[in-house]
């Protein structure tokens, strides 16, 4: 069926949670009747604490989006900005490593405080309603029909010009849309779930640690993270394998559990007086990658993790979700049919997709394993050094993918170039035992010939 773009025309989203609840206010801006239909109860009412979430990490992608839906600026109550990381090596002295230029930053915020703030936002807006407890059960592609059911099972048929899946990694839209012929779907769990505890505020009520970073151990095979609330308390994040010696199957008793942290993890004992409770009573997540296609089947399009959900070890599976729906706003001026539109926009996006799933999974191994290896810290200091001798055309990988819109494949190409180049400049001088004052010269002049661009 065949819908023309109108001012007024009726647009479903299934999923209220976070890319779901954007879209919405999004696309009621520009003139649409939105519905959006959630299956969970109301979460600003309703109490998930046995919900598992890691904290999340907003950057210029996600700003840049809600920025164009006209509510960046209400948004910065809510956010704390991390302006680097700073990494526990085990018995070793803390460093701080900053994320790009002076003032940028990422913004540590909870999920569940966005969502609600997201919800809010998204009531104000007159062309916008919401219905909990409404389950996506049966989708007509062909008739443009969605048929959604309430909790006492009585089921609804919808009629609309568009319908859009935001409903998760899970989502009931795709589970249909694999039913069709030649939908391609593929999931992939890492070997590593997750656990998180908290930091409480100390007795004064006030951050225990800096608040302007993002805390990282890394333990090679694993680490832990940790990121500053509002609240002067710090969510961190236990990523651990599933099984072998050291792993959730292999840490059971509150005597391995203490022994495990006076290991590895010392200077969080005193920061987590209750890390055994905690350890024993928060649930374990798993990470899944998902990959499919096409995104689009006649009026109905799948968006963010719906889509291409991924690990999240690069901090931009929300940023990728709220880019989404920025791409989509954009592409609409330039649009007078949805089914056009939404193949245009899964053609245009996939790629970039599979990227940023591709830098996720690399990020991990940066993360838990390279921070500390002192060839990976010669590279980034030489980095460094292309950087403050502006070099041309040298944008570190982490500030194309984090502080700018180019599209994530290429971020992901040119970074790949430029890490070929930092190898062969690692290996042209034996920079540890080189003077620090004859660096700046040396990287100009090999990068010369290494990089003539």
């Amino acid at each position: 069926m065949i819908n023309r773009i109108q001012e007024g025309d009726k647009v479903v989203i299934f999923g209220a949670g976070l890319v779901g609840s954007l879209l919405g206010i999004v696309l009621a801006r520009k003139g649409f009747k939105v519905e959006i239909h959630e299956k969970r109860p109301d979460l600003r009412y309703k109490s998930y604490a046995n919900l598992r979430s890691i904290n999340l990490a907003l950057s210029h992608r996600g700003w840049h989006a809600l920025e164009e839906a006209g509510i960046a600026e209400a948004m910065k109550e809510i956010a704390l900005p991390m302006y680097g990381r700073v990494v526990h090596p085990l018995g070793g002295e803390t460093s701080f490593s900053p994320y790009g230029l002076e003032n940028q930053a990422i913004y540590s915020i909870s999920r569940h405080a966005l969502n609600c703030f997201l919800l809010d936002e998204a009531e104000k807006q007159p062309g916008i309603r919401i219905y909990f407890e409404s389950k996506a059960e049966k989708f007509a592609f062909d008739k443009s029909l969605a048929y959604v059911a309430d909790i006492e099972g009585l089921r609804q048929r919808i009629e609309a010009q568009a319908f859009i899946g935001s409903d998760g990694a899970f989502s009931a839209l795709r589970y249909e849309m694999m039913r069709e012929d030649k939908f391609f779907y593929q999931q992939h769990y890492i070997e590593h779930g997750y656990k998180e505890f908290t930091i409480p505020a100390s007795a004064e009520g006030t951050w225990k640690m800096r608040n302007d970073g993002l805390h990282i151990w890394p333990r090679k095979s694993f680490m832990m993270i940790a990121l500053p609330n509002t609240d002067h308390t710090f969510t961190c994040t236990l990523f651990f394998p599933f099984e072998g010696n050291h792993s959730f199957a292999g840490l059971k008793k509150n005597e391995e559990i203490q022994a495990f942290f006076e290991s590895e993890f010392p200077d969080l004992i005193d920061l987590i007086p209750d890390y055994q409770w905690q350890y024993q009573n928060h649930p374990v997540a798993s990470l899944v990658t998902i990959r499919c296609a096409p995104w689009n089947n006649e009026n109905f399009l799948l968006i963010g993790d719906a889509a291409h959900a991924i690990v999240p070890f690069y901090g931009q599976g929300m940023n990728a979700g709220f880019e989404d729906c920025r791409i989509l706003s954009e592409m609409l001026e330039n649009h007078t049919c949805w089914k056009d539109l939404f193949r245009d926009f899964y053609e245009n996006r996939r790629k970039d997709a599979d990227a940023i799933s591709e830098l996720a999974l690399e990020n991990f191994v940066e993360m838990r394993d390279l921070v500390t290896d002192p060839a990976f810290q010669i590279k980034k200091k030489l980095e460094n050094y292309i950087v403050n001798e502006g070099i041309t055309n040298w944008i570190p990988q982490y500030t194309m993918v984090t502080f700018s819109d180019l599209p994530y494949h290429e971020a992901l190409e040119k970074g790949r170039k430029q890490a070929r180049v930092l190898d062969q400049l690692k290996n042209m001088e034996n920079w540890e035992k080189l003077p620090k004052e004859l660096w700046p010269e040396k990287v100009r002049v090999h990068m010369a010939l290494l990089w003539p661009e």
